[in-house]
C-alpha cells in the first residue's frame, strides 16, 4: 500500500536566528515566533503557522546552528554543514528544503528504497517546549543532504502532538509550493511512491517555489534566487 505524506513545514536555513527573524520581517511583514534547541544537531529555530485550508498543519521554520550548542557528533541535517550553503546564507537566508509529514515513516522510506533513493534512517528526535515535549522521528541521511536540492522532501513522522497544535494565528498562509528540477519524472515518481499531495513538479533548473498571503500582499520565495 502506497503511503499517504503532506506538506508538513517549509525550512528556511539563515546564517544566524537574528539574521532569519530580519529577513522574516523584512520579506513577509511578519515577526517569527517561538521555537526551541535540537541538542543531537547543534541547531535552533524560530517557527510560525502557515496554515490555511489547503495546507491545514503547515508551518514555516528558520533554522539556524546554534553558536551555544556543543558540535554534534555527526552531520547536521538539510546540508546545514555544506560549505557551499554556508556560503550562500552569509549574504541572506535562504528557502532551502521541505519537510514532508506522514503516519507511517518507516513504510515511505521502504518505497523510496525501491526506487533507489536513499532518504537515510529515521533518527528520533525531541524538544522541550512550553506545552510538554515534542517528539518525533524525522529521516536524515548521515550525509545530510537534502538530495533532489531540496525537491525531495525529508520525511517526517510526529508523536502524539504536533508544533501547530500551539501555535497562533501568524497572518501568513501558504498558497502553493511548486518544485522544479531537471529529473522532473525521477522526482515526480519519488513524491508519487511516499504519496505527497499538494507539491506540483516541473521540469527546469533545481528551485523550490512558496508563494504565500501576507501581510505585504502575496509574496513568493524561491531557493534559486540570489
Amino acid at each position: 500500500m502506497t503511503p499517504a505524506s503532506w506538506v508538513d513545514h517549509l525550512v528556511i536555513a539563515a546564517d544566524s536566528l537574528e539574521q532569519g527573524v530580519a529577513w522574516c520581517e523584512e520579506t513577509l511583514g511578519v515577526t517569527p515566533g517561538p521555537g526551541g534547541v535540537h541538542p543531537l544537531m547543534g541547531t535552533h529555530n524560530r517557527l510560525l503557522s502557515l496554515a490555511c485550508e489547503a495546507y491545514p498543519t503547515a508551518y514555516l521554520e528558520i533554522i539556524a546552528i546554534d553558536p551555544a550548542a556543543a558540535a554534534p557528533g555527526r552531520t547536521r541535517w538539510f546540508d546545514l554543514d555544506d560549505p557551499a550553503l554556508r556560503a550562500a546564507i552569509r549574504t541572506k537566508p535562504r528557502l532551502v528544503h521541505f519537510v514532508a509529514a506522514t503516519d507511517d515513516a518507516a513504510s515511505a522510506v521502504k518505497s523510496l528504497e525501491r526506487l533507489g533513493i536513499d532518504r537515510g534512517p529515521l533518527v528520533a528526535a525531541e524538544r522541550p517546549t512550553p506545552a510538554g515535549l515534542l517528539r518525533w522521528q524525522i529521516s536524515v541521511r548521515d550525509d545530510g543532504q537534502r538530495l533532489f536540492y531540496g525537491a525531495l522532501p525529508t520525511l517526517i513522522e510526529w508523536g502524539s502532538t504536533h508544533p501547530t497544535s500551539n501555535m497562533p494565528p501568524s497572518g501568513l498562509a501558504l498558497q502553493s509550493l511548486q518544485v522544479s528540477h531537471p529529473r522532473a519524472e525521477g522526482l515526480r515518481a519519488a513524491h508519487e511512491a511516499i504519496g505527497l499531495k499538494g507539491v506540483k513538479v516541473t521540469e527546469g533548473p533545481p528551485d523550490l517555489i512558496a508563494t504565500f498571503t501576507t501581510p505585504k500582499g502575496t509574496v513568493t520565495i524561491e531557493s534559486a534566487a540570489a
